[in-house]
């Protein structure tokens, strides 16, 4: 799969909290002009907790940004670090320090709820969580009390924790909840690449050579 729409869609998410994008188009169409003060991005922090593939290519557009970044995980490659410039610290620092706290490890137990109520009640309360990665990472329920309190600033979701987001999730109403139904990866490149790999799958395997067998 490509990854780049990911990261695209993660700094899309970034910008719209970062300029009060949802609120300022919403009140475009009803009317009203110039209502929030945003912030920009330029000497502002971007926390990465994880440095993979997805992280990398975000870390490499918030250096563009002029944005220090830094990272953690629990297997952080800190040759990575050293060649995109990127400070490798412990989830305490990165979760007390970053002014943009973007999440992009792999699902499952490892990071099951890794951030709660209690990483939560550290982050800055000018701060920003994003998640385009899965959305177990985050306990959502801790999640709706910070929002809900202003214990954070905003937050940018891709994913969440049941999927299709319910129609009464509280998420859905909040104000500093920027949203979006996990179309990380739906582009037409992507797509694309889905469908003719599935073609030729079909293919081979008509012909009696099948292809990308996993054993």
């Amino acid at each position: 799969m490509n990854i780049h729409p990911t990261p695209e869609l993660t700094w899309a998410l970034i910008l719209g909290l970062a300029r009060n994008l949802k609120e300022e188009i919403d009140n475009m169409y009803q009317g009203y002009w110039q209502t929030t003060v945003g912030v920009e991005l330029k000497g502002k922090i971007l926390g990465l907790i994880g440095l993979g593939k997805v992280g990398s290519e975000v870390a490499k557009i918030g250096k563009a940004f002029g944005m220090q970044v830094m990272a953690w995980s629990e297997n952080l490659n800190l040759d990575t670090c050293k060649d995109l410039g990127v400070l490798p610290c412990s989830k305490d620092d990165l979760i007390k320090n970053s002014d943009f706290l973007s999440i992009h490890v792999q699902g499952g137990e490892r990071y099951k709820n890794c951030i709660t109520i209690k990483e939560l009640d550290k982050m800055k309360k000018t701060s920003y969580l994003i998640n385009t990665s899965r959305g177990p990472i985050i306990n959502e329920d801790d999640l709706i009390i910070a929002l809900s309190t202003n214990e954070i600033a905003g937050a940018g979701l891709d994913v969440y924790e049941k999927e299709p987001l319910p129609e009464n999730n509280k998420l859905r109403f909040l104000p500093n909840a920027l949203l979006t139904p996990h179309i990380g990866y739906v582009t037409a490149e992507n797509y694309s690449m889905f469908y003719n790999q599935m073609i030729e799958s079909l293919e081979a395997c008509a012909n009696g050579k099948p292809i990308r067998v996993i054993e």
